[in-house]
């Protein structure tokens, strides 16, 4: 009941923000760094805060990395100075004033003469109730909120509790998500400095003579053809019913909503990266240098991979710059924006694309086999009022090979009364050969062509280093015993030489996925969101190759179908430190969730050995070759995300689907640890995925669909940074045997 009347309350100020069109309420008087403002009726922070900028009832502010901003009230002269990473919103009714605070720190300097309103600060956990005090407010995402007195008394209550403590100089007030409230004695450092120690509150006279000429236009004058165009904008915007609040897809998983809009913290970073990696079968040492720009606040990101890789000798391979294509793959990534603007892009390096709700690819990402293999992606979308629109492409370069993984998607919001969200997604793997390795170029994948570095050659029957004969070869080159009979090819009439091998240009294998989807959030406050949905996912397997055995062709693959159903879905976020998620699935026939995975580059195609001959195997093929994985089958799935009360999180996800005779299980798990809490540390996080397996918690004997690794850094001084970075997955070495593939790096970034 308690969220219920403070969403009311909300809604009740907004609307009553409009009626009074938006009165100026106070002035910003200082500004360093990023600091925006998001007027009321817009839908993003599109306006600098510039000293003199007037803040109207219903605006919101928000201060990014290394910045600060100083407001005063009009009324008043109360001031608030507010710190680096903080984001709240200014309400004001005839007898409140209140700071809606989403995280970050204000500290404010509350004036009681001249005052008429209740001065509050509120947040999704707690409420100061202050009559004329000097405080501050530090909020934690996680849910934690810290209230520390200098002078005066004020008043601080849990919301979930109703419990209140009284909060004197010298003193704070410990408020918890959980419900815990208590007051205690501020240690000294729990009062954050003041973000400018050499602010001097701005004469009045000055912001007299500011309010004055406002008075003089809005008594008098014409309105600039500026305001008339920003009058005009706000009132387009308004028609479109626009929301003050971003209101969270109900399709997107929190995890997902928390990374798309990760901007690194600082303009510059440089990582100096030294190890070994495997290319092409062959171990080189690397020295890589993968500097990170940060531009425009943070808008346009470009990340550089300058790396040089030594073999055993001391030879630096030159594959890596002796090409103009050579020199695209040194740009990781080049990003504008986020999913919720109205443009964004990320061009490159590609991890955690999620589509929908991930039926059908969910957690895909091209960087799995980094950087041995360099593919270059492509995810971006448009936004446009109620409609909104993402393309993904895993890897332009395989376009010249037949096609790359592809996928779109296509979403409508009816409006902001009635929020259901209505989407469509297509996704298709143009040809599941086109990842195959094919160094030279020749449309030959490696495994069918015995001369792999020379595209002039393929076929030596005999395998004594000599090319067997055809056309366009030279006759220097030619082998006169091609079968190694040792009988001269001239006097034979029936050579039984190879035939011409499996060609990436002449053999197909496609995947074709659909899905569609409906979601409506139930609850949508900021204590607790719960949003219900249902997916269909269709997939199509269609035949490839050829049944005739005396061809050339080493692959054949019969058509196949299937389809997946989740009804009920429902997705929780509870004061975003805890999320939740739930799903009862049913499958028919040969489909699997997730089927395009975060490990599906790797899956993709198998290549093995039977008896001296190379054959190859989709992942299709392998995976429902299980009986069990051709079953109709149901169960549910679940996940969990936890914020560690700012120590880090944890997320987690399990399914088990059974039929009458089987089970299939997956299981996803992944730890980040907030470095800033532990002396030394820069980063730490660890992941581990085993999807459509008998036992996924066999971690003794794992299998083709497993994947782990982790990432720790360790601090060596201030800006430096040691990190060492590990993945493993594993390959079937051709007879049947998985062996490990492990990827090591051990970098030193500096951050400016």
């Amino acid at each position: 009941m308690r969220y219920f009347h403070r969403t009311l309350f909300t809604v009740f100020v907004i609307i009553f923000s409009i009626s009074v069109n938006a009165e100026t309420v106070a002035r910003v008087m200082k500004s360093n760094g990023e600091v925006m403002v998001k007027p009321i009726g817009s839908r993003s922070f599109n306006k600098a805060a510039k000293p003199g900028l007037a803040i109207s009832n219903g605006d919101a502010m928000r201060v990014g990395e290394s910045g600060f901003a100083v407001v005063i009230f009009i009324d008043d002269r109360s001031v608030v100075k507010v710190r680096e990473n903080t984001e709240f919103q200014f309400i004001e009714t005839s007898n409140t004033r209140t700071l809606e605070i989403d995280q970050g720190t204000i500290l404010n300097n509350i004036n009681k003469e001249n005052r008429t309103k209740n001065f509050r600060v509120e947040t999704p956990v707690s409420v100061a109730s202050v009559k004329g005090t000097e405080f501050a407010a530090i909020v934690d995402p996680a849910g934690i909120d810290n209230f520390v007195g200098k002078s005066g008394n004020f008043d601080v209550t849990n919301q979930i509790t109703g419990q209140t403590v009284n909060v004197g100089p010298g003193q704070k007030a410990i408020s918890n998500a959980m419900g815990n409230l208590m007051q205690a004695p501020a240690a000294p450092g729990d009062y954050p400095e003041d973000p400018e120690t050499d602010f001097q509150e701005e004469p009045e006279e000055e912001i007299e003579e500011e309010e004055e000429a406002e008075e003089e236009v809005e008594e008098g004058e014409e309105p600039s053809e500026e305001e008339e165009i920003e009058e005009e904008e706000f009132e387009e915007e308004e028609a479109e019913e626009p929301s003050d609040e971003k209101v969270e897809d109900p399709e997107e998983p929190k995890a997902e909503a928390e990374k798309k809009t990760d901007v690194p913290d600082k303009p510059f970073d440089l990582g100096l990266g030294v190890g070994s990696v495997t290319i092409d079968n062959a171990l080189y040492n690397q020295l890589a240098l993968r500097p990170e720009f940060n531009l425009l606040g943070g808008k346009l990101g470009i990340g550089l991979d300058l790396a040089i890789y030594i073999d055993n000798e001391g030879n630096i391979r030159e594959d890596e710059w002796d090409e103009a294509s050579d020199y695209i793959d040194k740009f990781l990534f080049i990003r504008w924006g986020n999913k919720e603007d109205p443009f964004w892009v990320k061009w490159g390096s590609l991890d955690n694309v999620t589509l929908g709700y991930g039926g059908l690819l969910s957690g895909y990402s091209n960087m799995m086999e980094f950087p041995s293999i360099r593919r270059v992606g492509i995810n971006t979308g448009v936004n446009f009022g109620q409609i909104g629109t993402e393309i993904f492409l895993a890897n332009i370069k395989d376009f010249t090979r037949g096609g790359t993984l592809m996928g779109l998607r296509a979403s409508y919001k009816v409006s902001k009364r009635f929020p259901l969200k209505i989407g469509a997604n297509f996704i298709m793997d143009m040809n599941q050969f086109s990842g195959m390795s094919d160094k030279d170029e020749d449309t030959y994948p490696d495994i069918f062509d015995d001369f792999p570095n020379d595209a002039t050659l393929w076929n030596d029957t005999d395998g004594d280093g000599f090319p067997d004969p055809h056309t366009g070869i030279a006759d220097s080159l030619v082998d006169i015993d091609a079968n190694g009979n040792n009988i001269v090819d001239a006097n034979e009439t029936d050579l039984g030489l190879k035939g011409t091998p499996f060609s990436i240009e002449d053999n197909k294998a496609s995947v074709t996925g659909y899905a569609f989807d409906i979601g409506y959030p139930l609850v949508n406050t900021k204590s607790f969101k719960l949003d219900l949905y249902t997916e269909f996912n269709f997939l199509n397997i269609p035949e490839a190759g050829t049944q005739d055995t005396t061809g050339t062709s080493t692959f054949y693959r019969e058509a196949k179908s299937g389809s997946g159903f989740s009804i009920p879905g429902l997705r929780a976020s509870i004061f975003n430190f805890l999320n939740i998620s739930f799903e009862y699935r049913m499958k028919s026939g040969y489909y699997v969730p997730q089927f395009f995975d975060q490990s599906y580059d790797i899956t993709r195609v198998t290549q093995t050995f039977v008896d001296d001959q190379a054959y190859i195997f989709t992942k299709d093929m392998l995976l429902f070759a299980d009986s069990t994985m051709k079953e109709d089958l149901t169960g549910f799935y679940g996940s969990l995300g936890a914020d560690l009360f700012g120590f880090g999180s944890i997320t987690g996800a399990y399914a088990n689907m059974t039929s009458e005779t089987d089970t299939v299980k997956s299981f996803t798990a992944a730890i980040n640890v907030n470095a800033e809490k532990i002396p030394k540390l820069s980063e730490a996080m660890m992941y581990y995925q085993r999807n459509n397996d008998s036992n996924p918690f066999d971690f003794a004997n794992p299998s083709i669909n497993t994947v782990f690794g982790y990432r720790l850094g360790y601090a060596v001084s201030a800006g430096v940074s040691l990190i060492w970075d590990f993945k493993q997955f594993y390959r079937d070495d051709g007879t049947g045997t998985l062996e490990p593939v492990k990827q090591t790096t051990i970098e030193t970034a500096f951050t400016f």
